[in-house]
């Protein structure tokens, strides 16, 4: 455990809090978390400690979210448990090439991608709004797993940032979700990603177990929190927050291109 004054700490755990209500609610906690805590550790500390710190306690607010979902909205949680399965094989790929290989060159096309999801979703108001249209066929399926697996894996693996809001909008778009059954589905999706992820790092001794579960208790509330709200303000807030995050992707990814 680094030294650390007890005001970053405080800091540290407001970052969680909120980190884990925009989880929650639409993906990319980790765009807050992780900064914070690269920012919050001693100057000395490895990089990693920081990820497998950031996955510690991003599990615990994830699976929070997840039951809070499960509990109030209908989920297909078999098959959300087959696309983590493939989004675990995915991002061990991605990070398996991410070692030899400059992301650099990838993240101006992710915002390109970005900026036209964001477009699209501006240019339809009823995307994500509409409730679910039944059981997906198995085209849908297999073409969710394809993609919201092993694909946005194996970016979350590669490159990392956004992988929650990917997941949404893939779920949204594939299975034909609403935007708060397809967070509810994500939740799920990433606490199998989060696992796997988590396993690693522990494994390699890169996570800071004490401050983590202090942490945790923050995100647990953040994620359920979150939930709760998406719950009660339905997919047209999701939209709204969707945007914000997608925006927010943009803005950091531009960033750390160009003026970092």
């Amino acid at each position: 455990m680094p030294d650390i004054s007890l005001t970053m700490v405080v800091v540290l755990c407001l970052a969680a809090l909120a980190a884990g209500w925009i989880d929650a609610v639409v993906g990319g906690g980790g765009l807050l978390l992780l900064p914070v805590l690269l920012l919050g550790l001693p100057a000395n500390t490895p990089a990693a400690y920081a990820l497998g710190t950031n996955k510690a306690v991003a599990i615990v607010g994830t699976s929070g979210a997840a039951v809070t979902y499960a509990r109030k909205t209908p989920v297909d949680v078999r098959l959300a448990v087959r696309i983590g399965i493939a989004a675990v094989a995915g991002s061990s790929a991605g990070a398996f090439l991410a070692a030899g290989m400059s992301t650099d060159v990838l993240k101006p096309l992710i915002m390109v991608v970005l900026l036209g999801v964001a477009a699209f979703v501006i240019l339809r108001p009823a995307f994500g709004t509409a409730p679910a249209t039944g059981p997906a066929g198995r085209r849908r399926v297999l073409a969710a797993i394809g993609l919201a697996g092993l694909g946005i894996g194996f970016y979350d693996g590669l490159v990392g940032p956004g992988t929650g809001t990917f997941l949404v909008l893939a779920l949204t778009a594939v299975l034909h979700l609403d935007l708060v059954t397809a967070s509810a589905t994500a939740k799920i999706v990433n606490c199998c990603t989060n696992a796997g992820a988590l396993a690693m790092f522990a494994w390699q001794g890169t996570v800071l177990w004490r401050l983590a579960a202090v942490m945790a208790v923050f995100n647990l509330a953040g994620g359920m929190l979150g939930a709760h709200t998406a719950l009660k303000k339905g997919s047209g807030f999701v939209r709204v927050v969707l945007l914000t995050v997608v925006f927010a992707l943009v803005a950091n990814i531009a960033y750390e291109q160009w003026l970092a």
